[in-house]
């Protein structure tokens, strides 16, 4: 292993591509301080150029580097939560490259807890880091613009072949879905505001910094990573169902013949004969490690359709409600 962190050191400085495992998904790494290396990533996702990349760190100890005028909430969240899947948006120092902020004068950054994440970053830092001697590896989601995120290294090689110069596989991610993304780039006196809900909850936040975040995703919020209302989806058109009309759904869709995919969580009625099921646990961290898997299986799977059954309206399934709206508002869509 420690050959393949030396090659993927060597590639990262010399402007190539390098995929990697995260505790949330796999990320396309590219040297944050290096324009020409991060355009790659722009043109093997096929992501448009405005749209800001979040910079991963091998540690706090790095962040004067990437950001400015640093307030004391940010520090706090940092030392509450890094390693770990919270995103702080800061104000971006003068030295970071506007194409990784996509234009933007403030910059996402993240120091992730996966064990081969972190030591990719680690000896990054040691060879020098990249352009400038600035250690940050920008890296999105493994994936195609818009498409269903990967967990895991198989993803990564069938969504982008060999436009990636090395995959580090470290097996599935454990969380499964991307970064709580927190922004304290507003002034003193404002509160921050949460842009992307994920693993690390609200409540959270607020028991570190003592007030809880705005819930805010426009408004003059800056652009991040995820935001669009269509996102994280299937090819295969998706359709969210109550769990009390699974039945009347499916029966319909059986009685015509059509191929459809079911990802469900509760127990099902013995008549629901789907071409292909994924069940998932009922408890949201569990549903959200397997829920971006289940989806590409399905999608696979040469369905008509994907139904899938609606999950609990409560505070404990905001993050998975977030991609599973993103999801569906972008399925079908080529």
């Amino acid at each position: 292993m420690l050959q393949l962190f030396s090659r993927a050191v060597e590639l990262l400085q010399a402007g190539e591509l390098v995929a990697f495992p995260t505790e949330t998904v796999y990320g396309l790494g590219a040297d944050a301080a290096n324009p020409q290396a991060v355009a790659k990533i722009f043109a093997a996702k096929g992501r448009p150029a405005d749209h800001p990349l979040i910079v991963h760190l091998p540690g706090a100890g790095h962040l004067d580097q990437w950001a400015r005028d640093i307030p004391s909430m940010a520090w706090a969240l940092a030392e509450a939560f890094w390693p770990g899947p919270l995103t702080l948006i800061l104000k971006r120092a003068s030295q970071v490259p506007y194409a990784v902020t996509g234009g933007q004068e403030t910059v996402g950054v993240r120091v992730p807890s996966h064990p081969v994440a972190l030591e990719l970053l680690r000896a990054y830092a040691q060879a020098g880091g990249g352009v400038g001697g600035m250690c940050g590896i920008a890296a999105p989601s493994a994936n195609r613009f818009g498409r269903i995120s990967p967990t895991d290294a198989a993803h990564v090689h069938e969504e982008l072949g060999d436009a990636v110069a090395l995959v580090l596989d470290g097996g599935p991610c454990h969380v499964g879905i991307e970064s709580t993304i927190i922004d304290l780039s507003r002034d003193d006196g404002f509160p921050p505001r949460l842009l992307r809900p994920g693993h690390i909850t609200p409540e959270q936040i607020a028991t570190v910094i003592g007030v809880m975040p705005e819930i805010q995703n426009s408004g003059g919020a800056p652009r991040v990573s995820g935001s669009l209302d269509a996102h994280y989806a299937p090819l295969t058109p998706m359709r969210v169902v109550a769990t009390a009309q699974l039945d009347a759904v499916s029966h319909e869709l059986q009685t015509r013949n059509a191929r459809f995919g079911l990802l469900a969580y509760s127990l099902l009625p013995v008549g629901i004969r789907p071409h292909a099921l994924r069940q998932l646990s009922s408890e949201p961290e569990d549903y959200a490690r397997g829920l971006y898997a289940a989806l590409r299986e399905l999608d696979q799977a040469g369905n008509e359709v994907i139904v899938v059954e609606a999950i609990p309206d409560s505070p404990e399934w905001a993050a998975v409600a977030d991609r599973m709206r993103r999801a569906a508002c972008g399925s079908g869509t080529a």
